[in-house]
């Protein structure tokens, strides 16, 4: 359907619409340049690790983090969930949900437990402790979320973290977003719980989607499940590219304030044109909002939104529901008030 559209506003793609930053540009160029273009050890280049690690212990207080750098976020999830699941172990998924948790559970053979957590998308400790097993074993907590645009508050967090401790849940902490938090600081579990695995990247803060480039954390207990992926990366991804891994050891040093304060703008023209026709959240970070559809009835809305030239995703895809759509307002401001200019004339 798609295919047909004559004059596209897409809102469907997830990554930033701004260019990297030149010195991180210029520090890959280098390296490709200087011939660094082979393989690292499987973990990732010692420096970067050194120096990922010592962000992370000046934030949560781990002493000696371990770090293992990936082929992308995507390629941390998985290698957790490899290292983690085994087949009949129940995984904690808060609806709605990055698309790739379902997938990659399922993979293993792991039991998809999923957390309501509609209509405010709130990771409460009630709706968590509603949702576990005997069989669960761990958690994902997305904040800043894709598809939702939630920002867990810090109090949730904290009472997620004790229910947490008291099932004792490993933890797995997507904050690839965590730069685009537009109220204030996005709040990470690990401060409150050391059975956490942080995973962050690169490619949403510095506009390098295509770099594949993400790294996980994990306080020295659990040192040895980040061995066991390591050992897990070495057969499938082998390891990130040499040459993204040099320019990261700039980007780490790189403000990006101004991309961040471009996209809080962004989020306010969005949900100020959408609000009064449209029953949403207001997005508190990311780059997305999960709209109900007109009616309860995703897919068919976006069926309708095709047709006036504006692409937009199901909410079937992200959630078990099929009620709300999502969009991504990483594109110019032009296309958001035309995009939302075409969606509000669907009403």
């Amino acid at each position: 359907m798609a295919a047909s559209m004559k004059d596209p506003v897409n809102f469907s793609i997830g990554e930033p619409d701004f260019d990297a930053p030149q010195g991180v540009k210029e520090a890959a160029i280098q390296a490709i340049r200087d011939g660094r273009n082979k393989y690292t050890v499987t973990a990732g280049l010692p420096e970067l690790r050194e120096a990922l690690a010592r962000q992370i212990e000046a934030e949560f207080g781990w002493s000696n983090p371990a770090v293992l750098v990936t082929s992308g976020l995507s390629g941390a999830l998985q290698l957790s969930i490899m290292a983690t699941v085994n087949a009949g172990d129940g995984v904690l998924i808060p609806d709605p949900y990055f698309v790739i948790y379902r997938q990659i559970v399922n993979l293993l053979s792991g039991r998809c437990e999923f957390i309501d957590t509609y209509p405010d998308f709130e990771l409460t400790s009630e709706r968590l402790e509603k949702s576990i097993s005997k069989k669960s074993k761990v958690l994902f907590v997305n904040s800043p979320s894709n598809p939702t645009g939630a920002v867990y508050s810090e109090e949730d967090l904290r009472q997620t973290a004790a229910i947490a401790k008291q099932y004792d849940l490993l933890v797995l902490s997507d904050e690839i977003y965590r730069e685009f938090s537009y109220d204030g600081p996005a709040p990470s579990i690990g401060r409150f719980y050391d059975n956490t695995m942080v995973m962050r990247g690169f490619s949403k803060s510095y506009g390098v989607p295509g770099w594949r480039l993400g790294y996980v954390a994990a306080p020295e207990h659990l040192a040895d499940l980040i061995d066991a992926m390591a050992t897990l990366q070495q057969y499938t991804f082998v390891c990130a590219p040499q040459p993204f891994q040099i320019a990261a050891l700039e980007a780490i040093h790189t403000d990006i304030t101004g991309h961040i304060n471009d996209y809080r703008r962004k989020r306010d023209l969005f949900y100020e044109g959408m609000k009064d026709r449209f029953e949403l959240a207001k997005p508190a970070g990311a780059f997305y909002a999960f709209v109900k559809a007109p009616g309860g009835r995703g897919t068919a809305f976006v069926a309708q939104a095709i047709k006036k030239d504006v692409l937009i995703i199901p909410g079937s895809i992200f959630s078990e529901r099929d009620t709300h759509f999502r969009v991504s307002y990483a594109t110019s401001d032009e296309q958001i008030r035309k995009g939302v200019a075409r969606l509000c004339s669907l009403v």
